[in-house]
Order: C-alpha cells, then sequence, then structure tokens
C-alpha cells in the first residue's frame, strides 16, 4: 500500500483544480459542472464547494450524471441505476466532466454517450483527481488532472472521502 495523496495533499490538489477551471472559465459564464455518479460525485462536491469561495454559488451550475446504462464494459450483470440531477440545458455550453479516477477512458466514454440525452454542448473538458497513465483503452485524456501515477495493471487506486470511508486520502492498493 502506497500513500498517493495524503488528507492535506488532497485539499491542497482540489483547491488548485477550482482555481485552473476558474483560469479557463472566468466566473464560470455559460460553463456548467457536471460530476459522474457514483465515486465521481464526492471529488465534484468538493471542487464545487472550492469554486464557491471564489464565486457566488448564483454562477455555478452544477449537475450529476448516471451512466450505468450507457457503459459498455457491464453488460452482463443488473445493474442498479445513480440518480441523474441536470436541472439545466448543457445546450451550446462548456461542460466540464468531473470523475475521481482515469483509467481505461471507457466511464468517460459512457459518460459522453450519456450527455448528449441532455444537449449538444459548445465544448466539454475533463477534469480529474488522478490520472492512471498508459493504462488507456480509449483515446481520452484529461485538461485538468490532480495527479498523475504509473501503475501497474493488477494495482488499484483507492480514494477515500471522510463522508463515507472516515478519511480524505488516495492510496495505491
Amino acid at each position: 500500500m502506497k500513500t498517493v495523496l495524503n488528507k492535506e495533499q488532497l485539499a491542497i490538489t482540489i483547491k488548485r483544480l477550482s482555481h485552473q477551471i476558474l483560469e479557463n472559465h472566468y466566473n464560470l459564464e455559460n460553463t456548467v459542472l457536471i460530476g459522474i455518479q457514483p465515486r465521481g460525485i464526492f471529488f465534484s462536491d468538493r471542487l464545487v464547494e472550492n469554486l464557491k469561495q471564489e464565486v457566488p454559488a448564483s454562477a455555478i451550475k452544477y449537475g450529476k450524471l448516471d451512466i450505468t446504462f450507457y457503459r459498455d464494459d457491464v453488460r452482463k450483470e443488473l445493474h442498479l441505476a445513480n440518480h441523474t440531477d441536470i436541472p439545466f440545458s448543457i445546450e451550446n455550453k462548456q461542460v466540464v466532466l468531473i470523475d475521481d479516477v482515469l483509467y481505461t477512458g471507457r466511464t468517460i466514454r459512457a459518460a459522453l454517450d450519456a450527455l448528449l440525452a441532455f444537449g449538444r454542448p459548445e465544448k466539454v473538458e475533463l477534469c480529474i483527481l488522478i490520472d492512471r497513465r498508459f493504462s488507456r483503452q480509449l483515446p481520452i485524456q484529461p485538461d485538468y488532472a490532480g495527479k498523475a501515477i504509473d501503475s501497474l495493471i493488477t494495482e488499484k487506486v483507492k480514494v477515500s472521502w471522510q463522508e463515507v470511508h472516515g478519511a480524505d486520502e488516495v492510496i495505491l492498493l
């Protein structure tokens, strides 16, 4: 087991990513933030809380996207859907998709498919907490990455959040 980000590093990384988003999307005009269910929501919630310290909460359009039935790699099992909550149009908006770990790219491909049910965005960017480089099965790269790591296919990245797991940390198992 190896610690990738401890509690303090995780907080600093999330703050940095929120600032990077604001650099490219000043005042979040014409920009919407979409967290990917289920695990990306904890990260996106924290990111949005950081953004609220920099811009008025009313300027933040934040939604949550369930991709369960858009996945191409889990068709054999019965899955329970998560909740999608996108109370605004993404038509001609700049969308920042948010997830915790980028591994093969299949989750992001499914999210892009699911997103089209809500309109046609002007642009889609990807914000990732952990980028597992060299593991991609699809040509997907993040626009914003908290930390890039090199890992073996047999290793697993575990992102823990205080609200659910009792601690804020990212470890490599």
